[in-house]
């Protein structure tokens, strides 16, 4: 069943909507909160207002938009308290020095009537079109994952003074923005995991040190590195993969990256100078076969790091936790609606956004502390995936109890629609 009733939700939804009451002071507020989370947590394959209000039993599109669009609440407020949320119970809340994750999303929107949206790289198609992307923060432990905030990124096109513009900034400035939010809640990550997008930026990295931060960041192929090869009388520039192809098979250490199918890769490490950072940084180069000549995978990895704790091990495993943010991307983009939202203006977006976060973090917490399987499955939640269904199994059967005392209010809502019943 497609509808969603929120007076019929189970009840470990009416609690986890509950801890966000004295957020949304009207009882109107409160009422459409939930039907936007319960909407966000149905069957649909579309999750936009649209969709939202019509299958949920007592919503109207206007309410709904108005929520989103008009009503006057915080989101930064909201997204505060969801992370107080995670904070508060033992089995949901990440163990000390988690990661924090960094990365930026893009997905493709037709037009240029919505704030952020131009011609751009997308990652989830691999190429430039006309799209939106988003800059976020993420936290990951090796078993707790939630995101934890969003910026929308606007590129220079879109704006009036294009990089004159005094509100352009660019992913990496944004990126910083959310790592202070982080620290300013008091979490201090153990690791900052950065993609070549951030980690090729040596202004970045420069501001995590000053703020005692350690990194791990993917370096492009053919970044310039300062470093003494077979050959050179002196410390010379070269491009990385330049680097790779001097270093000796032996350097090369088998290491056996703990995915959820393990997988074997070969890891050097050596020392190097990085431009604008003072002193040596350690290098790894990770390959997927023993030699560089057999490699059809090479990646770069730069660190921090002290160098007792920055050898090939310890390296690649821990840049390998940030696949973690594939499998968010694909459970919020593919279930909860992160791309689908229906408004233009960056206000509404990032809220949408925010209440994706809370949807999600919702069905995590659900599976971290066991309250749905006690009640609604005989096997264990290991996934999104299995929490998902069965969350969707405990909404239906409360929608089948809800029909048996309010079947003409039900109807009323599929006459709303059009339909009928003989």
């Amino acid at each position: 069943m497609l509808e969603t009733v929120p007076d019929a939700m189970p009840p470990c939804f009416e609690k986890f909507c509950g801890k966000f009451d004295d957020i949304f002071p009207r009882a109107t507020q409160r009422q459409h909160f939930r039907a936007y989370m319960a909407g966000l947590l149905s069957e649909n394959k579309r999750k936009n207002i649209a969709v939202i209000a019509a299958s949920t039993v007592g919503a109207s599109y206007y309410n709904v938009h108005h929520f989103v669009h008009d009503s006057p609440w915080d989101a930064d407020e909201l997204n505060n308290r969801r992370i107080d949320v995670i904070w508060q119970t033992r089995q949901t809340r990440p163990s000390i020095g988690f990661k924090l994750i960094i990365d930026d999303s893009g997905h493709r929107k037709s037009g240029s009537a919505t704030d952020g949206v131009g011609r751009q790289y997308l990652g989830q198609i691999g190429k430039v079109d006309n799209g939106m992307v988003e800059v976020t923060t993420h936290i990951y432990d090796g078993l707790r994952g939630y995101p934890l905030d969003v910026a929308m990124y606007k590129p220079a096109s879109t704006l009036e003074k294009g990089k004159e513009d005094p509100s352009f900034q660019k992913k990496p400035e944004l990126a910083l923005k959310l790592i202070d939010k982080c620290l300013n809640r008091d979490l201090k990550p153990g690791v900052v995991l950065l993609d070549a997008g951030y980690g090729n930026n040596g202004q970045l990295l420069a501001e995590l040190e000053k703020r005692q931060l350690v990194y791990v960041g993917a370096l492009s192929k053919n970044r310039l590195v300062y470093a003494k090869l077979a050959g050179d009388a002196a410390r010379n520039k070269h491009r990385l993969e330049d680097v790779a192809k001097t270093l000796a098979p032996e350097l090369f250490e088998k290491v056996t990256l703990q995915l959820e199918e393990p997988r074997d890769v070969w890891v050097a490490v050596i020392q190097i100078h990085f431009p604008k950072l003072t002193g040596t940084r350690t290098l790894a180069i990770q390959l997927n076969a023993p030699t560089i000549s057999e490699a059809t995978e090479v990646d770069y990895y730069l660190t921090n790091a002290p160098t007792e704790t920055a050898n090939a091990a310890w390296i690649a495993n821990s840049y390998s936790d940030r696949n973690w943010i594939e499998v968010f991307y694909r459970e919020t983009k593919g279930w909860l609606g992160m791309s689908q939202y229906q408004v233009r203006d960056q206000r509404s977006i990032e809220r949408h956004w925010i209440l994706v976060f809370n949807a999600f973090t919702f069905l995590a917490c659900q599976r971290f502390t066991g309250g749905l399987r006690r009640r609604w499955s005989a096997e264990p939640l290991s996934t999104f995936g299995q929490t998902f269904k069965v969350f969707r199994h405990a909404v239906e059967c409360g929608v089948l109890k809800w029909l048996q005392f309010n079947w003409d209010v039900f109807v009323a809502h599929r006459a709303a629609l059009g339909l009928s019943f003989g």
